[in-house]
């Protein structure tokens, strides 16, 4: 099914729960709001269930992006939920090169130089991707948030450390991203988002602590 759609089979959920802003809120976006913010709590206390929570506000937000023209965002959600499985399958099962379940943990020097080189590539080829290919009329500033939340995923599903500083900044250009559009929950959401980064930041930081002394 198409997402122009799934947007037809949503539109009573389309309704506006209230106006904010002077920008219409629909249920929607409140729903996704909640169901959102209930996520990163749970990967702030490494509790498994933000995986299928994840899942369902990505759907959402599909949805939602869309019909606001941000196909980048939009596919992203797609990808979001397919590796919310996998995240929820390697935080149940997965071990790290050890061999051992996995733990908090830190990506190290030369992998946060990867990591980076990677986002500095992926960026602008999506960038293009977008301009070229779509009616966006914000194909950079939609790319960039793209591909920094593909490797913040990547990396909370793998427990790493870094995941945090990633969101932090995803979330911080989504803020500018979401207000231009005029998506103002999820403004809040997305600043809401920054701020718990620094908090699960913070606390997977001591996870790692506690690790490295630990028998």
């Amino acid at each position: 099914m198409s997402g122009s759609a799934l947007l037809d089979a949503a539109t009573p959920f389309l309704a506006n729960a209230f106006v904010l802003w002077g920008a219409p809120v629909t249920w929607l976006e409140v729903t996704a709001f909640v169901l959102a913010v209930t996520m990163v709590v749970c990967n702030i206390r490494v509790n498994v269930l933000g995986w299928p929570l994840a899942i369902a506000s990505s759907l959402l937000y599909f949805l939602l992006f869309w019909k606001s023209r941000l196909y980048g965002d939009a596919s992203l959600q797609i990808f979001f939920a397919v590796v919310a499985g996998w995240g929820w399958w390697q935080w149940l099962r997965g071990t790290d090169a050890a061999g051992a379940a996995l733990r908090v943990r830190s990506l190290g020097a030369r992998g946060r130089w990867i990591a980076l080189g990677a986002l500095a590539l992926a960026w602008p080829a999506t960038g293009l991707f977008l301009r070229r290919y779509t009616d966006t009329d914000v194909p950079w500033w939609d790319a960039f948030p793209t591909v920094g939340s593909v490797l913040g995923q990547w990396l909370l599903g793998r427990k790493y450390v870094e995941n945090w500083p990633t969101w932090i900044v995803v979330n911080v250009v989504g803020v500018a991203l979401f207000a231009y559009k005029g998506l103002w929950l999820t403004v809040v959401l997305y600043a809401l988002f920054a701020a718990m980064a620094v908090v699960g930041w913070r606390a997977w930081r001591r996870l790692l602590d506690t690790s490295a002394v630990g028998p």
